[in-house]
């Protein structure tokens, strides 16, 4: 009988894990305050490689320590590196009594690595010959033990996704065979493990002088064969680092162990202890799963979650869920307006039930239940939910959990749109993602009369019924409940009806757009290869650069690896001087509005209403700011009258109706002023002063704004902006065109004219480091984990984000309180909501309404919050979006 033994490399995936879930670090502490995400992640791979790889004998490596018959041959062995996080190293006892409880042994051995432990037990179990082995490992080091009996499966992404490496797979994505790999690293030595090999051998020259030479003793025996002078002295001079460097990067497949293979039996997980385990951890997810994992008749959770296929002779069973149900339509795509609907799942604890026939979504007794306003209805993605649904005439009503949204407010960087991705986040295992059952790409399949098929929709469903109680606790916990319930569950359903709405487009306005763009297009082509003397491809940066830099000899003012920068800023600089310049810029512009806008806008226009249906993300940014796709009706240009035109083209929806627009004035700048309290910055707010002009007295000491003129308003606009983003003399000196010793004392004199702003950054940057993370006025959170990196470069981010992330946020979190706010003024109204860019939101209006809406929206939005400034709202109206400014 073969026997499977899996050897797993426990520091390193211990790191690996550790660092997955870096960000999310807060959130992984149980009650005794001791960090978990190590302990979780671990926990997962066993999971899943128990799971899949069903081994007889299982056994975790660990390191004994740091010191190690390497580092007595190389002292600077592995030197260098920073110390492990003590948040880390806290978590490798209770990996261990982690790995007890799942029925393993662990194994470690003075003087040795992990690595020669598992190399060694490796060799003994080939040798044994009844044996596959499986070795599983964050250190791709490992591959070197590949062989025709032992994969080496690496952590990709995370600890859950693996690479499988066989010598064929070694030999496709190396290059070399596995043995040879020692050869490679000895030749080029490793940075990670802080070891040298011959001077200026790389990647690149190691792998060719392998691929000539086979072993490094070979290359020695044949040195005269070398090519280049250089390289063939770097190679003679570093000969005895080659060999010590070759010495350490091979695993010692004959360490002293004092286990033997028959000491290694998989003993299954020992249920008693690991119970009380995760009760200690905290695992409730990893609990819940016990019971499952437990079924007699069947190992694999991915068939123990029982389900009823729901037929019309069945329907009656709905009727039991009188309280609280969990629901998920599956669609084919990710367009929710257009996608195909190809079934969906429904339940509650234990009962399950499941249909590839959306027609039943039809039944009586289906579309009760989910537009019933007393039974709570636990989602993924409402909004995306609620339009599926609405294109089948059903009005979704009472959602209680959003998955996606909870998921996304505990941890903004936790956005996925699939299911089994963010339910793996939250320590639900038991449901795969769409990937592993449909493939992905041009490879995706979606077979919706198979079991799988089934299975995978109740799995989704149950994801969102188990963790539903765990993610509400985890947004009590950070005092985000209000959040939630207030904002941005409901912004969901107004951002729904939104897009059912969509906005109606002119096509035959943008066809003549179009046409006079493609005019205006062939005009500027024409000058630009007349200026060239000859004609070229003006889209491609090579053709350009050389016709500007080589030919037409313009400065060159930055280079890239491929050859003269053309990129925008390079070529705005050199623009008042080359008008060939100024017409590139101009040709590059209309293009784009062709081709994005035009063309773009053309594609997406429904046949049936003649209104384009943009979809809001509300998950995607890490401040709350919605981004609008398919289109991206939030970039369309303003700052060029051609860019503006484009708006002519958005009209009413009804004749004698008017396209009504309301902005926030400055919003981000009075958010600033009431965060920091700054009494200068709040006086110029309240006396409805110009805040740029304000700042421009006070920088440049002037006696009233009266004397400010447009350019020294324009740098303080400059100074107010890029204050609340970290900017520093550099960046403000770039931005105005002034120079750094100026743009210094402009930041100065700003700090001293409003010392409350200073105070701010302080603070703020000093809590991120303290907390990790900062925070919004309606207690949105983001997580901050390079706030105390040693790169600068990092920390320096992390520091500017820290300063802005409570501004935009809080922005975000005004405008979206407005439109609830709104949606709820003019329900009673013909009036409607039809888009948010950014500050703005755009209605249309009757023209019998007109009077009304004037005095009511900016009412409305003046009001969505309490600062310590006024809000201030301007609107605008006319025929058109473009006539609305």
């Amino acid at each position: 009988m073969t026997k499977k033994l899996l050897l797993i490399d426990g520091n390193s995936i211990a790191f690996k894990a550790f660092y997955a879930l870096y960000q999310s670090l807060d959130r992984f502490t149980n009650t005794s305050g001791l960090h978990t995400s190590a302990i979780y992640g671990f926990n997962r791979m066993l999971d899943k490689v128990l799971k899949e790889e069903q081994p007889t004998d299982v056994l975790v490596a660990f390191d004994a320590g740091k010191v190690t018959f390497r580092t007595k041959m190389y002292s600077d062995y592995k030197g260098g590196r920073a110390k492990t996080p003590s948040e880390l190293s806290e978590q490798f006892p209770f990996i261990r009594e982690l790995v007890n409880a799942r029925g393993i042994k662990a194994y470690e051995l003075p003087n040795y690595e992990a690595d020669d432990i598992i190399g060694t037990l490796a060799k003994q179990a080939e040798q044994a010959g009844n044996y596959e082995v499986v070795i599983v490992t964050g250190d791709r080091d490992l591959t070197q033990l590949t062989s025709d009996k032992t994969t080496v499966q690496v952590s990709k992404k995370g600890v859950t996704e693996l690479e499988k490496y066989t010598p064929e797979h070694v030999e496709k994505k190396l290059g070399v065979e596995p043995s040879q790999i020692i050869e490679i690293k000895g030749l080029k030595g490793d940075n990670s493990d802080n070891y040298p090999g011959v001077e200026k051998v790389g990647d690149k020259t190691a792998l060719k002088l392998v691929q000539q030479f086979g072993t490094i003793a070979n290359l020695y025996d044949h040195i005269d064969e070398v090519s280049g002078k250089k390289l063939k002295e770097h190679l003679i001079q570093d000969q005895d680092k080659a060999e010590r460097a070759r010495t350490l990067a091979t695993i010692n497949r004959d360490a002293p162990v004092t286990i033997s293979l028959s000491d290694l039996s998989y003993q299954g997980d020992q249920l008693e202890q690991l119970t009380d385990f995760y009760e200690r951890m905290n695992f409730k997810s990893f609990l819940s799963n016990l019971a499952v994992d437990d079924s007699d008749d069947e190992k694999n959770q991915f068939a123990a979650i029982k389900y009823e296929t729901l037929t019309a002779d069945n329907l009656s069973a709905l009727k039991q869920f009188q309280d609280e149900v969990s629901f998920h339509l599956e669609m084919a795509d990710e367009n929710y307006h257009t996608s195909p609907i190809l079934g969906f799942a429904i339940g509650q604890g234990n009962q399950w039930f499941v249909t590839n026939n959306p027609d039943l979504l039809q039944a009586d007794i289906v579309k009760q239940l989910l537009t019933s306003p007393t039974i709570k209805k636990n989602v993924f993605d409402a909004k995306r939910t609620y339009v599926g649904l609405y294109r089948q005439s059903i009005i979704l009503q009472n959602v209680d959990f959003d998955m996606l949204l909870v998921s996304y407010l505990l941890n903004t960087t936790n956005n996925s749109n699939d299911v089994g991705t963010v339910a793996h986040l939250h320590g639900f295992n038991n449901v795969k993602t769409d990937e592993e059952v449909y493939g992905k790409g041009a490879k995706r399949s979606i077979d919706t009369q198979s079991p799988a098929f089934l299975a995978h929709l109740v799995h989704k469903a149950k994801a969102i019924d188990a963790l539903h109680d765990n993610m509400f606790a985890d947004l009590d916990q950070h005092n985000q409940t209000k959040l939630y319930r207030d904002i941005e569950i409901k912004i969901a359903f107004v951002l729904a009806n939104m897009e059912i709405s969509g906005i109606k487009v002119d096509p035959t306005k943008l066809e003549e757009m179009g046409s006079k763009f493609t005019e205006r297009l062939s005009e500027i082509e024409q000058a630009i290869y007349q200026q060239a003397g000859e004609t070229f491809n003006i889209g491609s940066p090579k053709q350009l650069g050389k016709i500007l830099f080589e030919k037409l000899h313009l400065p060159v003012l930055k280079k890239t690896k491929t050859g003269y920068s053309t990129s925008v800023d390079v070529l705005e600089k050199l623009a008042p001087d080359a008008p060939i310049v100024q017409d590139v810029l101009d040709y590059r512009q209309i293009s784009k509005l062709l081709s994005t806008y035009i063309d773009g806008l053309l594609k997406v226009i429904h046949q049936d209403d003649s209104k384009v249906h943009t979809r809001y993300l509300q998950t995607l940014t890490q401040t709350g700011r919605l981004s609008s796709v398919d289109p991206n009706l939030q970039n369309i240009p303003v700052r060029t009258e051609e860019g503006r035109l484009i708006r002519e083209a958005f009209v009413p929806s009804h004749p004698g109706w008017q396209i009504f627009s309301s902005d926030y004035s400055q919003i981000e700048l009075r958010v600033l002023a009431s965060i920091t309290n700054d009494q200068n910055m709040q006086e110029a707010f309240r006396e409805g002063e110009d805040i740029h002009a304000t700042t421009a007295r006070r920088i440049f000491g002037l006696a009233s704004n009266d004397e400010v003129t447009p350019e020294l308003r324009r740098q303080a606009k400059a100074v107010n902006f890029g204050i609340v983003y970290g900017i520093s003399d550099y960046g403000l000196s770039k931005n105005t065109g002034i120079s750094r010793k100026q743009a210094h004392q402009f930041i100065q004199r700003y700090f001293e004219e409003y010392p409350g702003v200073k105070k701010y950054t302080e603070d703020i940057v000093e809590f991120a480091r303290n907390h990790q993370y900062v925070e919004t006025i309606a207690h949105r959170r983001r997580y901050l984990p390079d706030i105390n990196s040693r790169n600068f470069n990092l920390r320096a981010f992390a520091e500017r984000t820290a300063m802005n992330t409570p501004i935009q946020g809080s922005a975000a979190d005004i405008i979206k309180i407005a439109m609830i706010n709104m949606a709820d003024a003019i329900k009673d109204m013909r009036t409607t909501m039809l888009l948010q860019v950014h500050d703005e939101l755009i209605f249309e209006v009757p023209d019998d309404e007109l009077a009304t809406v004037k005095e009511l929206i900016p009412k409305v939005m003046d009001s969505a919050i309490k600062l310590n400034v006024p809000l201030k709202v301007e609107s605008h109206w006319g025929k058109t979006w473009y006539d609305a400014k």
